[in-house]
């Protein structure tokens, strides 16, 4: 089975704020088996528009992936990243 990612680029507006988005998602990545791949870190611009941070998450499957982002529990913490960051997520199919 292909797994899925979460392919997400991130201005923090209020990183204080952001934290608490840290924290109220982890029950919903704990529960559908994400895996960090990158989070944060530096980058270097090779071309068009960046954001300030770059977050790679790998899930077991496509699915996975898609129901952690529809999950009750997520859709709280993504309500406290949209008053703190703006963002661009889609998730991908792995091959």
């Amino acid at each position: 089975m292909a797994k899925g990612y979460w392919i997400a680029r991130v201005d923090v507006r209020d990183a204080e704020r952001y934290k608490d988005y840290v924290s109220a998602a982890k029950p919903a990545f704990e529960t559908f088996g994400a895996n960090f791949l990158a989070r944060g870190g530096p980058f270097q611009r090779l071309e068009g528009d960046v954001r300030g941070r770059n977050v790679v998450i790998e899930f077991p499957s496509l699915q996975a992936a898609i129901d952690c982002y529809n999950s009750p529990e997520y859709q709280v913490a993504a309500g406290i990243r949209q008053q703190c960051a703006d963002a661009e997520m889609v998730v991908v199919e792995g091959i």
